[in-house]
């Protein structure tokens, strides 16, 4: 592995070596996980294509749902498949991209023709042997350290920047979900299950006075968010310490978000940043696996108290909408796998019964030539009490 600084980048360069690539039988296939940036990575591929008759390769970020579920990592990466007779053929593609829980893996479905690649004079496969490069190149960023829980989770927010030339999620065996980043995604962007459906609405007007947090009622069962110390925001007023690197963070993407608010009382604006930095705390600090049906109840709670402040939150809520509905998204993408293997365990069984089948009619077509030997000469009764000296004279 290759490495070396690139202005404000981290690049390396990881190399995968294939062996018996023709005999590989897995639908897709991983590398061995590799580290650039402190994150993890892999590279995933399916050999004999995903669901199209070319090689498909993807960059994954590595044990994405065991990362808070508003978690983004911005990077720029190339594919290239080596040509082993001439470097110069290799083929390599380019993308760009802020991948996240939604889209913790991204690449080209159509990366090259099976044909090309299995065919022994172009060069790609050498002693059945297959080389794949990933160089990729993530930013610098000063990392902010939430001081909740003292986990020292990132709180930096990456824009998405990509250019939709054929790259896309793998989206098979995952379960696809909308944008999560805070930042307005990319209209480019590959999006699945778009049509979640929306929050229910709480139509509540706000007044300019304080409100009472125990208007929100939380379920026993899932903490509310700790009241830790408060720290100035903006001038706009006291706010808990652990919400302003987020609020700081979605502000400079929305200031609406505080042009909105300034005819508020102190108080007024106080409780409706800290509204809003309640929900970005849990969608940062919330991991994937953990959006049980009591953490999605305790979401959709801060989300509708949020409701009520009347901030532009159309940025926001595609985020929250996925983390509502991700339980049963998980659950679908479970029964999708129960089909499959059903399915598969079908073909298994039609394939030995078929190879049974055969067995059974080579053994008949023996059966029919020996019954046929045997019969040679005993044609009719008649000849037959012959032989044994019946009949008349």
């Amino acid at each position: 592995m290759e490495n070396q600084q690139v202005g404000e980048l981290v690049s390396e360069t990881f190399t995968w070596t294939i062996e018996n690539f023709s005999k590989l039988k897995n639908q897709k296939l991983y590398s061995e996980v590799f580290l650039i940036g402190d994150w993890k990575w892999r590279i995933l591929i399916f050999p004999k294509g995903n669901n199209v008759k070319q090689l498909s390769v993807y960059l994954e970020v590595v044990d994405a749902s065991d990362l808070p579920f508003l978690w983004t990592r911005y990077a720029e990466f190339s594919l290239t498949v080596v040509n082993q007779l001439n470097s110069n053929k290799s083929i390599t593609k380019d993308s760009k991209h802020g991948f996240n829980s939604s889209e913790s893996d991204w690449g080209f479905t159509s990366f090259m023709a099976l044909s090309e690649l299995c065919d022994s004079n172009k060069g790609f496969l050498r002693n059945d042997k297959c080389i794949i490069e990933a160089d990729v190149s993530v930013r610098k960023v000063d990392i902010k350290i939430l001081e909740d829980q003292g986990t020292g989770s990132s709180a930096t927010i990456e824009p998405s920047e990509q250019e939709d030339q054929g790259q896309e999620p793998s989206s098979v065996d995952s379960v696809q979900v909308p944008h999560s980043s805070v930042t307005t995604p990319s209209s480019e962007q590959v999006v699945a299950f778009q049509d979640a459906p929306s929050s229910r609405q709480v139509f509540i007007e706000p007044t300019d006075s304080y409100v009472d947090p125990s208007i929100v009622k939380v379920h026993d069962k899932v903490p509310f968010t700790p009241v830790g110390k408060l720290m100035d925001f903006r001038g706009l007023g006291k706010i808990e310490k652990v919400f302003v690197p987020l609020l700081e963070e979605v502000c400079s993407w929305h200031p609406s978000l505080v042009e909105c608010q300034k005819k508020r009382s102190r108080t007024f604006i106080e409780w409706a940043f800290t509204a809003l930095g309640r929900v970005l705390h849990f969608l940062k600090t919330t991991k994937v696996k953990d959006m049980t049906e009591d953490a999605c109840e305790h979401l959709q709670l801060l989300w509708e108290e949020l409701e009520t402040f009347k901030f532009d939150l159309a940025w926001l809520e595609p985020s929250v909408q996925t983390a509502l509905n991700l339980k049963k998204l998980v659950e679908r993408a479970g029964q999708v796998q129960k089909q499959r293997e059903d399915v598969d365990a079908l073909e298994i069984e039609v394939k030995r019964l078929k190879a049974r089948l055969a067995v059974a009619e080579i053994d008949l077509e023996v059966a029919k030539r020996d019954l046929a030997k045997a019969e040679v000469g005993f044609g009719n009764d008649t000849n037959m009490n012959r032989e044994l000296g019946y009949g008349g004279h």
